[in-house]
């Protein structure tokens, strides 16, 4: 969707913070708060497009001001809410509301956690309709905004660009995030940098972006 968090080739914001922390996280709630993502009990429906499209409707004023796991944890509140997992009252009481009944079998460990509630996603969805394009093929990629989430840059809309690859059917994120399984062909496509940006105009650069086929037109 279009807003605050599509700061791709946005000015005025500074330089990106490259301060090495030596360590994996900067302080250790940080740890802790990406620990329980990796352990929740998802509901169905939740995604990882979902996921990021309940980031995107983060108010812009705390998308600035919050720092990266703060953001998670305000969208994954926001999802349980949503998903009727918990109640706002819940969240903000720190206990549920009904009793909780003890588990029966013992507590599952770190690697059981990784590897049961989480198995290995695979966006690969082989068949249907024929790639429309191929290697070397000019295209454009499309001019207009979305109002769910997408994978398409708003700096990169309505730009020329060229097919370099493509990786097959894979799931698009845009009926993902809501609650569609939709597939389509995924190319890895070659933008130059000079159309892009003014201030590239001389550069021999070029950006290469992971595009679904919706996204892009004929040149």
């Amino acid at each position: 969707m279009d807003g605050l968090h599509d700061l791709g080739g946005v000015e005025g914001f500074g330089p990106v913070d490259q301060e090495d922390y030596g360590r994996t996280f900067k302080y250790a709630w940080e740890g802790r708060m990406n620990g329980i993502a990796a352990a929740m009990a998802r509901p169905p429906g939740w995604s990882i497009d979902w996921f990021r499209h309940a980031r995107e409707c983060v108010r812009p004023e705390d998308y600035l001001t919050r720092s990266y796991y703060d953001q998670w944890n305000l969208a994954y509140a926001a999802m349980l809410v949503d998903s009727g997992s918990v109640s706002i009252e819940e969240l903000a009481s720190g206990k549920a509301s009904l009793p909780v009944t003890p588990p029966k079998s013992r507590p599952m460990g770190a690697a059981e956690v990784l590897g049961k509630v989480h198995p290995p996603h695979d966006p690969h969805r082989p068949g249907g309709v024929a790639p429309r394009y191929r290697p070397g093929d000019a295209v454009r990629t499309r001019p207009v905004g979305f109002a769910g989430h997408t994978r398409l840059p708003r700096y990169a809309r309505d730009k020329p660009a060229v097919i370099h690859a493509c990786y097959g059917r894979q799931l698009l994120p845009d009926a993902v995030a809501a609650g569609r399984e939709e597939a389509e062909p995924l190319y890895c496509v070659m933008l130059r940098a000079k159309d892009l940006w003014i201030e590239a105009a001389d550069s021999p650069d070029e950006v290469f972006l992971d595009l679904w086929e919706s996204y892009l037109e004929p040149a």
